[in-house]
């Protein structure tokens, strides 16, 4: 795809927005009228007396919509409306010419809930939502959603102070590589990187270590404690109990609001892990089936079954965690409509506290992309996510936290839904970025946040474990950067 711009620098959201119809095609840009392709988007803003004119022309495969429209403004603001109105035009001839209409509108942040807080608080409800729906052009379900899910965010963000601050323990390993992962995790069926695990989990112990006498030093007080990866369901009971009691002894758990650890795979779960987590007062783990259908499971490299995830949930449920999450994906290869719908249904018969709808995410690096498997189309996927909306509404759970991720299927949305009272307090903290977030472990960023204001800095662990294991002593050195960032305010 070629997307043209003419006397405007507001490229990135055009090209956002041509994202969301074709999230694998390359989009070359390009400023002027070189380059040809069946599939081409002309942007053009042209100066008038006390404005801008506006004017999109899109063609697809030997179809063709062309709109127009003036702005009228000064300053800033008339960069940012015609910026916007650009977008609108965009959204509007693509939405004709391809048949989709993303119900996000022409809104293509990774965090809606956030952006509609803060209009809320700036220009109150009714008037957010008139601009979500008049401006943004989203649906009233989806700013109805947002709403939603921003006040319930903010209930959970009121929960921490200035000193605040969340654990994230980083395991990349996983027992195999689905096919639409694209995080840094090794299979530890590999055995270079069973090889690995050790020691890592030898430097992965110090670092917890040294990030608890950090923490104490500052006087920071922990809200939550939170285990992902990978799958951290693939260290043994033994690697568990040590990592566990070695964050019990680097901090003070006594403000701990939540403890999560996702086990992950149903195929690593056993009994033996299980105690562990519950003698170490692990009070929240996550079973992710991502489907109740085999054939897909075998085709997304998961070599789990479906009865092993139904088996993992119940044995869980008997070792009395206080909640439970289960996660489905929406979109998978080859899945249709009633696919979905099963799994749905079958997850809502386990009565979860918790369950969250991810929209699948073409991410470059993955094997389904590269593979060109077909997946569910914008239109199914929007069908799958409202089929999950209703059951789930219907059946007691609520939705708390959302993000989006770049290449979702439709632009659709990853959701968290909850049972009252079961909302997981981490990923509100972490998506808000409401208090510090120290990281721990290969490809961990620790996220600090101003104790008084709303300063982000950031972090970098090393990517890879080898990394992590060789360039050890950097990493100490880079953790010192925590106390440099609170000390200078």
């Amino acid at each position: 795809m070629i997307l043209r711009i003419f006397g405007h620098d507001f490229h990135y959201e055009c090209e956002n927005l041509c994202r969301v119809y074709f999230p694998n095609e390359k989009i070359n840009i390009v400023y002027g009228d070189d380059g040809e392709d069946s599939k081409t988007v002309v942007t053009r803003c042209t100066p008038i007396d006390a404005g801008n004119l506006i004017s999109v022309s899109v063609s697809l495969d030997g179809n063709e919509k062309s709109l127009e429209s003036t702005v009228i403004a000064s300053g800033n603001e008339l960069r940012d409306k015609s910026e916007l109105k650009t977008a609108q035009l965009i959204f509007a001839a693509m939405s004709e010419l391809t048949g989709y209409t993303p119900p996000w509108g022409v809104l293509t942040g990774v965090r809606p809930s956030k952006l509609m807080l803060r209009l809320i608080a700036d220009m109150g409800e009714e008037a957010a939502m008139n601009y979500f729906l008049g401006d943004l052009l989203v649906s009233p379900e989806k700013a109805h959603l947002a709403k939603t899910v921003a006040k319930a965010e903010e209930e959970i963000v009121g929960l921490s102070d200035k000193n605040s601050f969340s654990l994230y323990v980083s395991i990349p390993f996983c027992p195999t590589r689905c096919s639409y992962c694209s995080f840094v995790s090794h299979s530890i069926a590999n055995s270079n990187a069973k090889k690995l695990l050790p020691d890592y989990l030898d430097r992965l112990a110090d670092e917890i270590e040294l990030t608890g006498q950090v923490a104490s030093e500052l006087g920071l007080k922990l809200e939550s404690v939170y285990f992902g990866g990978g799958t951290p369901g693939v260290l043994e009971a033994p690697q568990m109990d040590r990592l566990l009691s070695g964050i019990e002894k680097a901090f003070d758990l006594s403000s701990v609001r939540e403890y999560t650890v996702e086990a992950g795979r149903p195929d690593t779960i056993t009994p033996e892990k299980l105690r562990v987590l519950r003698l170490h007062n692990v009070g929240r783990i996550s079973i992710n089936p991502q489907t109740f259908n085999q054939r897909t499971l075998e085709l997304i490299g998961r070599n789990h079954t479906v009865e092993q995830s139904v088996r993992a949930y119940m044995l869980a449920k008997s070792y009395g965690f206080r909640s439970i999450n289960m996660d489905l994906i929406a979109g998978l290869p080859e899945e249709t409509f009633d696919d979905f719908v099963a799994s749905v249904d079958t997850a809502v018969s386990l009565s979860p506290e918790n369950i969250t709808v991810h929209t699948l995410a073409l991410k470059r690096s993955s094997e389904l992309n590269a593979s060109g498997v077909g997946v569910a189309d914008g239109n199914t996927a929007k069908r799958m996510l409202e089929y999950a909306s209703s059951t789930l509404s219907g059946k007691g759970y609520a939705p708390y936290y959302m993000y989006r991720q770049s290449k979702c299927v439709g632009n659709l949305e990853n959701v968290g839904w909850c049972l009252d009272g079961h909302e997981c307090l981490y990923n509100v903290f972490m998506m808000e970025e409401c208090h510090s977030v120290l990281a721990v472990g290969a490809g961990a960023v620790t996220k600090l946040r101003e104790p008084c204001g709303t300063n982000i800095e950031r972090i970098f662990n090393y990517k890879y474990p080898y990394e992590y294991i060789s360039g050890f002593d950097k990493i100490t050195e880079r953790k010192n950067g925590i106390k440099s960032f609170y000390l200078s305010y």
